[in-house]
């Protein structure tokens, strides 16, 4: 079970890492990489991964990752950015002020509103300090437990 875990994880790499058009090119990379696999067990790897092909627009079509695999991909990169980005959070009503670090606040605004954190309203970045809008009927302890189930390397 460890090896077709193993082998998940590297297709997933492979397909987000190069162009692939086919299983036959796909079974080369593998092989490169020291798995051997039938075109039979490669085409059940990519069924279970819910693999699919898409069109580039003018040239063919490739493999590509289901839009969630992206998406995590990308929402670890914006959770890094609030991870580094975050000295403290204070309210007062439903307005919060984040204090950030030097030039930080910008990324850790866009990052927080990409994030699409249900209790946010909106924000408003400065320098090292981020205003945070709190929709209607949601508190600072909702939000703190937001980040503490998505961001719980931030102590809020």
């Amino acid at each position: 079970m460890r090896e077709r875990q193993s082998r998940l994880n590297k297709i997933k790499e492979l397909i987000k890492n190069n162009r692939i058009d086919s299983q036959e090119m796909l079974l080369e990379y593998l092989s490169r990489a020291g798995y051997m696999v039938t075109q039979a067990t490669l085409s059940r790897d990519l069924k279970m991964l819910k693999v699919g092909k898409i069109s580039d627009g003018w040239s063919g079509y490739y493999y590509a990752l289901p839009e969630k695999e992206l998406i995590s991909e990308s929402e670890k990169s914006y959770i890094q950015d609030v991870r580094r980005g975050v000295i403290s959070i204070e309210f007062s009503g439903n307005i919060g002020v984040i204090k950030t670090r030097q030039g930080h606040a910008d990324s850790v605004a866009l990052a927080l509103d990409i994030l699409a954190i249900p209790e946010i309203l909106g924000t408003v970045a400065g320098d090292d300090t981020i205003f945070v809008i709190l929709r209607d009927g949601m508190t600072k302890e909702d939000l703190i437990e937001s980040f503490r189930k998505r961001i719980p390397e931030v102590d809020a």
